[in-house]
């Protein structure tokens, strides 16, 4: 079960967090996002999103949200509670992406409107992830889909303040720990575990990239983290791995989801 101290919404996230600030990895991961939303949507890349309403759930600074209208989307919104991140997106990118500042388990959205939705490494940093998803799926249509990245608690080194084990602690021990190394005063984060994904997704329809894009980072315009020998080994051997991986590539969607783009060694699987 997932740590539940009581917590105020983290606010300026952009300017506490370097990562959120460097644009060539921040569109790199929107490469990544865009390859497998092409790939279960059955699109090619020039297609991309053309004709599509798209939604970046906790857009910060706007990158991916800006790759996303980059991509063809006929309507592109970028919705955080970040106001300094959101002044800087709009200034860059406000003429081709629709930025609102609102909560995401509040979204200024009408039910059924949206195709796509996006919410990349956001669930283990707002206040009630639950309640965010309950919005996500009113606001997408019945066929639409929805990219999660995630990170897992049992991941080995924490992605944020890159100390090993961090994430397995309970909470006033892992304030400890990040205040010992001088990262932070306060340990914000909480992930959930592979299972506690699950039970987060329980009433979506879920596919997992995690492996294909393991299996076949050159087609999912991976940045180069992926080992050579990882990408050769068979899928029993990856899907062993997947407790301790520190992130998993999922698509949801509100009715049954079957990935329509080209055959894979590794396909994705239902969660």
């Amino acid at each position: 079960m997932p740590r539940t101290p009581q917590r105020s919404a983290q606010l300026a996230y952009s300017e506490q967090m370097a990562a959120m600030r460097d644009e060539e990895k921040r569109r790199r991961k929107a490469a990544k996002i865009l390859a497998v939303l092409r790939h279960v949507l059955g699109r090619t890349e020039s297609q991309g999103l053309t004709g599509l309403s798209v939604v970046d759930v906790g857009c910060s600074q706007g990158f991916i949200a800006d790759e996303l209208a980059g991509a063809g989307a006929a309507t592109t919104y970028g919705v955080d509670i970040d106001v300094p991140g959101l002044t800087v997106a709009q200034a860059r990118f406000g003429e081709r992406v629709r930025f609102v500042c609102a909560a995401g388990e509040a979204l200024p959205l009408a039910d059924q409107s949206v195709d796509v939705a996006v919410f990349n490494h956001i669930y283990e940093h707002v206040v009630d992830p639950d309640a965010v998803l309950a919005d996500v799926r009113r606001v997408l249509k019945p066929d639409g889909v929805l990219y999660l990245g995630l990170g897992n608690r049992l991941g080995i080194i924490e992605p944020h303040y890159r100390l090993p084990f961090l994430s397995y602690l309970p909470q006033g021990a892992a304030d400890r720990y990040v205040r010992a190394f001088g990262r932070a005063d306060h340990y914000y984060e909480q992930y959930r575990t592979r299972p506690g994904l699950r039970t987060m997704m329980a009433d979506w329809s879920v596919l997992d990239y995690t492996l294909p894009v393991l299996a076949a980072p050159d087609e999912f315009a991976d940045d180069g983290q992926v080992p050579g020998p990882v990408t050769r080994l068979p899928e029993k051997a990856l899907a062993a791995m997947l407790p301790l991986l520190p992130t998993y590539l999922w698509v949801a969607s509100p009715s049954p989801l079957t990935a329509r783009g080209p055959a894979l060694r590794v396909p994705p699987r239902p969660v």
